[in-house]
């Protein structure tokens, strides 16, 4: 098993993953309205602080979704030569237009590191802003350039299966799929194409 996930990786990938396959052959956003992106800051305690009492409006949300649209368009380029995420195969941002995007927001807020190291554990350095004040959007492209700079982003792969959508971190030398139920799809999805080309 692979070393735990930083957390900047995870929170970059799980932002990413607000785009999934909906149940129905579509595709769903969790960030399609400010309560949908408020619900998912509260689920994320470290990306601002008092992430329990903070509220979305719609300047929010607009910046997010475009540095997620950025962020996904840089996990398409650090799959290749593998295809991006259908999502995302035909309206991927230019690769210049991602870098820009993405290092626009991270300069939203300076921020500096801080040292925490509780008794039970190692030292661990988290960033905050230096004026106090965090933006959500920055601390959000910090991460995405964090995960994308360190060693996680070797093991970013898109999924494959049917009508799935989402990137995922490869555990180990044989994963194809995001999680067993997409190889479930896929594994019928094969069997029925053998039985229809042999019939």
């Amino acid at each position: 098993m692979s070393d735990p996930l930083a957390p900047e990786a995870r929170l970059c990938l799980d932002l990413a993953l607000t785009v999934r396959h909906d149940g129905h052959g579509g595709v769903a956003d969790d960030l399609s309205d400010a309560a949908g992106l408020t619900a998912w800051v509260r689920d994320h305690p470290e990306t601002v602080p008092d992430a329990h009492r903070w509220v979305a409006d719609e300047d929010d949300l607009t910046a997010v979704r475009e540095l997620r649209a950025a962020v996904r368009a840089l996990f398409a380029r650090a799959v290749r030569p593998a295809e991006p995420s259908p999502a995302d195969a035909t309206r991927l941002l230019p690769l210049p237009d991602a870098l820009a995007r993405l290092n626009d927001a991270a300069a939203r807020t300076p921020t500096v590191p801080v040292l925490h190291w509780d008794d039970d554990a190692e030292p661990a350095v988290s960033r905050h802003a230096s004026d106090g004040s965090e933006d959500l959007t920055a601390a959000l492209a910090q991460a995405a350039i964090a995960f994308l700079s360190g060693p996680d982003r070797q093991r970013l792969r898109a999924c494959h299966a049917p009508r799935c959508v989402r990137y995922f971190l490869k555990e180990h030398p044989r994963q194809e799929w995001c999680k067993p139920s997409c190889g479930n799809r896929a594994r019928v999805a094969r069997h029925h194409e053998r039985h229809r080309s042999t019939v």
